[in-house]
């Protein structure tokens, strides 16, 4: 039955982009014939507060999902797929060495303050990422990951030289970019609203990349009252009282004129609040419903549009730094074979999730037909565990952490799935000490950053569609999560990331996920499908695979 119900939602999504693109070149204007309200304000129940509306200064999806109403990018992704389209640059290409990339620009374009949109604003742009000193090189997740360094690195910062090398603007709609050396995550990287494009003048104005000194963070007057970028919406105010951000129509947007006249965001932290205010007309929508609470808001008649095409990843991770045993194949497998992830898929997640056998999802070039697989066998288990010299005489002791206060993509709920795996363990013989940790302050702290604990649930949403943005996130170097020195791998995530020729590249992106699977760093668990969800009078929102929604074309029907 819920099959059903989830096809009609994915359904009412594919209609309303058919609607979007016949309607493409309808003026706001024509609203009353369409039958909507170009006057309405849009609210949008969010997780939580935005940290910064400075968004290269973030990483939360909360903050990113403000960030694409104001700002446009360079590249943009097509609405509901993972291809990347043209943003603010018409088109882009490389030199062979994949190291010098040229944008043609968007001529008609002007930031919310009026000042122009060409290539010497882009370059201000890079410039200004690449100079960022003192407390300002702390939060860049996205800049450290796309050119690893700045300009001048602070010692704390443990940064290495910075692959970005400079900007020039050739002509008035023209930039070249320099790289020190090609890299898959260049320009894909820039579809992502963390690199949005600001108006210079305002940057300046408002002392946009004064943080302050390393180590004390002080967000500026740009990053809280001031954004100014080229996007469907201008900023109005963020009152932090209130926990909403208040968004008003630009009338004046190069792209398609928003269908709404104003967005708010509203922090509601807590799920069942936001399906109560969804339920009562207090809000018009909020993202990532817990599957557990899809099917009452389809039969209270709410639009939900599954993103049935996961490009995210659960797994379990093995830290093998300083855990002899987990240093041993042997034992390794064994868990993998304990683990009954079908079983935890089909108790635990929404129709259409599958049991992953790689750190790649399927969706994703590069993902490998033909890796190695682990498949439930307790028996295969304990035989492996007897092998490496465990038994009921010498039993292996494993902690497992796992996290609370927390609903991700990849992760309905933590404490139901350790409450399924540790049994596993123990049943082939592995005493595990589960250990429940709080989401932000403590487990993302402990096992990212410290390493602690032997296994631990976690996962990852894709930022942009390469197989990179996973596996080169986990085992292109050295990192405490997974805690394993393996050079020669290293060295292929390396000549990966730097092979110009795509082909080639997600070639060797496959041979990577079957040694990967070989060497057995961790345990791919599923891919999970999530949702968004609307009240039943709102329409032209069209969900993606990346979960990077935009809102300037939300309709709100009048009947």
């Amino acid at each position: 039955m819920r099959q059903r119900r989830l096809k009609a939602g994915i359904a009412v999504g594919a209609v309303a982009a058919l609607v979007l693109s016949a309607c493409a070149s309808e003026r706001v204007e024509d609203a009353e014939d369409l039958g909507y309200d170009p006057d309405a304000t849009l609210i949008i129940g969010t997780a939580g507060e935005v940290t910064s509306l400075d968004p290269i200064y973030t990483a939360d999806g909360e903050s990113i999902r403000v960030a694409r109403m104001i700002y446009d990018t360079l590249l943009d992704i097509r609405p509901g797929t993972t291809e990347v389209v043209p943003g603010l640059a018409t088109s882009w290409d490389s030199d062979p060495s994949g190291t010098s990339w040229t944008f043609e620009l968007r001529d008609d374009v002007t930031f919310h303050d009026g000042e122009p949109f060409n290539a010497e604003a882009v370059c201000a742009n890079f410039e200004r990422y690449h100079n960022l000193e003192g407390a300002a090189q702390s939060p860049p997740y996205y800049w450290r990951l796309l050119s690893g360094g700045f300009a001048n690195n602070e010692p704390e910062a443990g940064l290495g030289e910075p692959n970005y090398q400079s900007c020039e603007a050739t002509d008035e709609f023209t930039a070249v970019i320099d790289l020190a050396e090609p890299t898959s995550r260049f320009p894909r990287l820039l579809s992502l609203h963390v690199f949005g494009m600001h108006s210079p003048a305002a940057l300046e104005e408002y002392n946009a990349s004064d943080l302050g000194p390393w180590g004390d963070v002080q967000w500026p007057e740009y990053s809280t009252d001031h954004p100014t970028g080229t996007g469907p919406f201008r900023f109005v105010e963020w009152d932090q009282a209130t926990q909403e951000v208040r968004l008003e129509r630009n009338d004046d947007y190069w792209g398609e004129t928003p269908t709404v006249a104003e967005v708010i965001f509203r922090a509601i932290p807590d799920e069942t609040q936001r399906v109560e205010s969804l339920l009562t007309g207090e809000i018009h929508g909020f993202d990532l419903p817990a599957p557990a609470h899809w099917d009452t808001l389809e039969a209270e008649g709410m639009n939900l549009l599954v993103r049935d095409t996961p490009v995210n990843l659960l797994y379990v991770a093995f830290t093998q730094e300083g855990n002899e045993a987990l240093q041993d194949l042997r034992v390794r497998r064994a868990i993998a074979h304990a683990l009954n992830r079908e079983g935890l898929v089909n108790a635990l997640m929404p129709e259409g999730a599958e049991v992953a056998t790689q750190f790649t999802p399927p969706s994703l070039p590069g993902w490998a037909d033909d890796v190695i697989t682990y498949e439930y066998d307790p028996d295969l288990a304990r035989d492996l565990l007897a092998e490496a010299g465990y038994d009921e005489d010498n039993p292996l002791e494993l902690t497992f952490l796992w996290p609370t206060e927390v609903t991700r993509p990849y992760m309905p709920s933590p404490q139901d799935m350790i409450e399924l795996f540790a049994p596993d363990l123990e049943a082939v013989g592995i005493e595990v000490e589960p250990i429940s940790m709080v989401w932000g302050t403590e487990f993302i702290p402990a096992v990212i950053a410290e390493g602690e604990g032997d296994l631990h649930f976690l996962g990852w949403t894709g930022d942009y569609p390469d197989a990179f943005n996973f596996i080169g996130t986990w085992f292109a170097s050295a990192n405490a999560e997974f805690g394993f020195d393996n050079p020669e791998l290293f060295e292929k995530m390396a000549q990966a990331d730097q092979t110009v020729e795509e082909a080639e590249r997600i070639a060797l992106y496959e041979e990577l996920n079957r040694e990967i699977m070989e060497f057995l760093p961790g345990v791919p668990i599923s891919h999970m499908p999530n949702a968004i969800v609307l009240a039943p009078n709102v329409e032209g929102v069209v969900q993606g695979p990346l979960a990077n929604e935009r809102f300037d074309q939300a309709r709100i029907l009048t009947e």
